[in-house]
Parts: C-alpha cells; structure tokens; sequence
C-alpha cells in the first residue's frame, strides 16, 4: 500500500512513520511530502536512510504540482500544526483529483463536539466539511491526550526534562476521566486503521488508558515517592480563563496557546468530552473493539520511564532550534 504522509518529522508524523515502517501486514510503500526548503533537514536525512522516499512539496503551490506527486498514491495521511491545518484543503483537492483511494486529514487529538468548544477542533472541522464536499474518501483518527503532555511537576525536579508544559492544575474536582495514549503507539494503531476497509468514511478513537487527573497524581506519587502539590482551578476560574485568551490577538502565538490551554482543560476535565463514551455518541468507532489484540504501553510504564531518566521529551527539536535562535540574536 502506497502512503504519502505530510508533516512526517514532526511529533505525531514521527510516531505515524515509524508505524507504517514496523507493519508486516500489510507492509507499506512510505513517501514524505516536505517543504523544499527542509530537503536536507537532518529529520528529512534521517526518514532517506530508513527507507523513505522524500520529494519536495508546496502545499501553497500550484494544485496540479501536487496532483502529479499524488499519482498512484492509495492513502495521503496529513500530520502538519495547526498553523498549516488551511494547506490541507488544497492537497485534499489535488488528491481527489489523483483518485486517492483516502485521505487522513490531521486530528489526532482529543474527542469534543465538532464545534463551539476547541478553536482547534473547528479548523479541523472546516477542513472534514470540505473533504465531504468534494467526496473525497476519508478517516478521522483522534487518539486523546498524550501521555508526554499529562505528568505533573515533582518538587524535586528529576523529571523536568521530560515534560513540556509542567503545570499541577487540577481542573474541577479532578475525578473527571480522560482518554489517554503514548505518542509513540499512535503510529502503530494508524497502521491497522488505514488497511481496514470498515474505517473509510468513519472517525475512530484509539487510545489507551481512561485515567482522572486525581488517579495521574496518584500514580505517579506512588512512583516517585513525592508527594505533588496541586494548584485547583474551578469551572468558573477556567471560562474566565477562556474568555480573557479569546479577547486577545489570536494571531499571537502566546494568545493562541493560552486559548487552547483553557479550552482544552474546559473539554477534557470540566465537561468530559475525551471518553469512549461520548465518541460512540457521536459517532466514532472504537478501536479497542476494532482490534482488541492491539494494546498500547500503559501509563505506570511510562511514569517509569521519565523516573529513570529514559524518556524522550516531546517538541526536543523545536526547543532546540528556538533556544539555538536565541543565543544567537
């Protein structure tokens, strides 16, 4: 099976590659669609020796440059930030028009209503309504919070290298359970996905753990033997929240981030939206009775890992290259 992928250095690209990589059955034909500027990338040298074919693509170009890229491709699965989530409506024309056999726009995040709670979530959805409109095959695949955004601070430090946006906000009550999965499984159930003829025109949640913010914190104390200061933040505190990021520029990357943090925390702990439960209810397959032999790594192993110091830290690489910015100016 042929499969163009966009955004294939990035955080859940990465995952979604390696996936295909490691599938038998069926085994997968890889081509990475990359700006060409980033041509010779280390992340982009590195995909060319595992095995990868690697052409220059601009979204923004002409469509009919990326009808021909597009020749003999069955499944173009995009992975690109939400900065570029607009480019997908041109690469889903040119792909119709290569008679791409589906395409997988980029979702990959939490469950929540199509529209009116996650800004981020309403981009998205403007890209699915095009893809319907011009009867474009399709799957959605949302696989819930990921593990490397979910720890908590500890006092001691020993796992700030691990964690990206340490925060101990506990939204609520705490005891509102959320969809959870490692970032690295994520390429892994993508695999079974796209093979699967009961996926096309479907949306499919696959996540691993169902886990409140109370029991992360209490796993992880019992890991660590730290006891986590927690900082509580009610319902109201977090729709004031929301509603001062959304007075400000949304063009401000900081702005954008506080709206989606807020956001986020209203979906995921106050209303409940990232459950099984509430997928089925709109809609969504549940890959945990698609494929109940598939089973990702669990959140105590995980924990483990950033205990010992073994974990990887999501966004190492655009940390780097803004720290690198930084020295330099």
């Amino acid at each position: 099976m042929k499969v163009a992928i966009v955004g294939a250095t990035g955080e859940t690209g990465s995952s979604v590659v390696k996936g295909l990589l490691e599938s038998t059955d069926p085994k997968y034909e890889i081509t990475a669609l990359t700006r060409p500027a980033s041509l010779q990338k280390p992340g982009v040298l590195q995909l060319a020796a595992k095995g990868v074919t690697v052409v220059a693509a601009d979204l923004e170009g002409p469509e009919e440059e990326l009808v021909k890229l597009l020749a003999g491709i069955d499944v173009v699965i995009s992975t690109v930030d939400a900065y570029a989530f607009m480019a997908q409506i041109p690469l889903a024309n040119a792909a119709e028009t290569a008679g791409v056999k589906r395409f997988i726009p980029c979702f990959f995040a939490t469950v929540t209503p199509p529209t009116g709670i996650l800004t981020l979530r309403d981009q998205k959805e403007v890209v699915l309504n095009h893809i319907k409109k011009i009867h474009l095959p399709y799957t959605i695949i949302d696989v819930g919070w990921w593990f490397q955004l979910t720890l908590p601070r500890l006092a001691s430090g020993r796992i700030d290298y691990a964690l990206i946006m340490p925060g101990n906000i506990i939204a609520g009550d705490g005891d509102v359970a959320t969809a959870l999965t490692d970032i690295r499984d994520i390429g892994r159930y993508v695999a079974r996905i796209i093979s699967d003829p009961r996926t096309v025109n479907a949306m499919v949640f696959s996540y691993t753990e169902l886990l409140s913010q109370n029991q992360v914190f209490q796993l992880l104390e019992k890991l660590s033997g730290e006891t986590i200061d927690r900082t509580n933040m009610s319902k109201d505190a977090i729709e004031a929240g929301i509603a001062e990021a959304e007075s400000g520029d949304p063009s401000n990357p900081l702005t954008y981030a506080k709206i989606a943090q807020f956001q986020y925390l209203n979906s995921r702990y106050i209303r409940g939206d990232n459950t099984p439960e509430y997928a089925r209810y709109l809609g969504y397959k549940d890959a945990k009775e698609l494929y109940p032999d598939l089973t990702g790594n669990s959140l105590e192993s995980y924990c483990q890992e950033v205990l010992d110091g073994t974990a990887k830290g999501v966004y190492d690489r655009k940390r780097a290259e803004a720290a690198a910015v930084s020295r330099s100016s």
